[in-house]
């Protein structure tokens, strides 16, 4: 997209169409959820300390304004895995999708493929591998949680390349299953995990295995749930193609950091040799801002496009992308920049004052009553 603020907010700004603002999707799929699956949606594990430092690693981040120069254009299109991006952003892989849709996977699919990003799509959300590649025309990217050998996963990335996906990712953080106190309390067991096998092929994945993908498969491989530095640093050593940062959704490991945290030690560590993608707790414009500054290759979206795909279908996903998109280029012209590239550490400050509690909709101060919990 190469258009100016005021042509990219024209028709955000016109009467039409239900939302108007990201935080009217909160309510809207609130009321279309059940207790169970809105705990599911909204809730992390145990304490939930790493889901609010999510919030709390982007929110003491303040953006630094520059001014007078000429910001009348904005391109914020990117390339990925040699696909071209309207935005640097994609949408993660969330399990279950066809809790808060019928279509699932699909319909958020085309979605993402009829605005112009990536879905990444979970082994563990309906319809299959298949079925949601072939509903989706644009960009896509296939999750596999590990539930058997290598030759079972050779298998899967048969399938993957097949029906068309441009990139493959190994989720690595979930060794053993956390508990998620929402759940529980809740007595509910997620449909997935109902039927799960294999957990122990997810425990013994390991660096060999890395190895194995690398040297059977040309397709790139991501690994998601890096945190530390040292793993980003092995991820690169084996020939990794994106280091995917995140602490899913502050759904694994209880008292962790915050995902913007870690970015730049990861960063560091990676020194340009794998495309960096960064998840959690993102939910604004001036969010996605934030992480390209830093140096991230792109941003991943799940619980804001679950809220949108439960609200409105696919044409509530599109809708909360234009106005991502809308609010992304706000922020990028009023810090002076052009385009993606010129976003910089710069922009930055550092250990700015907090204004508010972190918590899963703190993003979203117009929500009063706050509907962070279940009915």
């Amino acid at each position: 997209m190469n258009e100016t603020v005021s042509e990219q907010a024209k028709h955000l700004f016109e009467p039409t169409g239900d939302f108007q603002c990201l935080h009217e999707f909160v309510p809207a799929a609130r009321s279309k959820l059940s207790d169970h699956i809105w705990g599911y949606l909204i809730g992390a594990t145990e304490t939930e300390t790493t889901m609010r430092r999510n919030r709390l690693a982007l929110d003491s981040l303040a953006l630094r304004p520059r001014v007078c120069r000429d910001v009348s254009h904005i391109d914020l299109t990117t390339t990925l895995f040699h696909r071209r991006l309207r935005l640097p952003l994609m949408l993660a892989p969330v399990g279950s999708l066809e809790s808060f849709h019928p279509g699932g996977a699909a319909t958020a699919g085309r979605a993402a493929s009829a605005f112009g990003v990536p879905i990444m799509v979970s082994s563990v959300t309906q319809p299959g591998l298949e079925e949601a590649a072939a509903a989706a025309d644009g960009p896509k990217i296939f999750q596999l949680y590990v539930r058997g050998d290598d030759a079972w996963i050779d298998e899967v990335v048969r399938r993957a390349v097949g029906a068309g996906y441009d990139a493959f990712a190994i989720t690595v953080d979930t060794a053993a299953y956390s508990r998620r106190e929402r759940d529980i309390a809740g007595r509910f067991v997620k449909p997935w995990r109902a039927v799960a096998t294999g957990q122990s092929y997810q425990a013994s994945f390991n660096w060999d295995n890395v190895k194995h993908f690398k040297d059977t498969h040309s397709i790139p491989l991501i690994l998601k749930g890096i945190a530390t530095a040292e793993d980003a640093a092995l991820a690169c050593e084996h020939g990794v193609d994106g280091v995917y940062v995140s602490n899913h959704g502050g759904r694994q490991l209880d008292h962790g950091r915050g995902s913007m945290d870690v970015l730049p030690e990861v960063l560091a560590a990676v020194r340009g040799r794998a495309r960096v993608i960064v998840d959690g707790g993102f939910c604004r414009g001036t969010d996605l801002v934030k992480a390209i500054a830093l140096g991230a290759d792109a941003v991943a979206i799940g619980r804001l496009y679950c809220y949108a795909l439960a609200a409105d279908a696919e044409a509530g996903v599109v809708k909360m992308l234009e106005l991502l998109e809308h609010e992304m280029g706000v922020a990028t012209a009023l810090c002076g920049a052009r385009s993606l590239g010129e976003l910089n550490p710069s922009h930055l400050f550092r250990d700015a004052p907090q204004v508010g509690a972190p918590h899963v909709h703190s993003a979203f101060p117009l929500l009063f009553p706050t509907p962070e919990s279940p009915r």
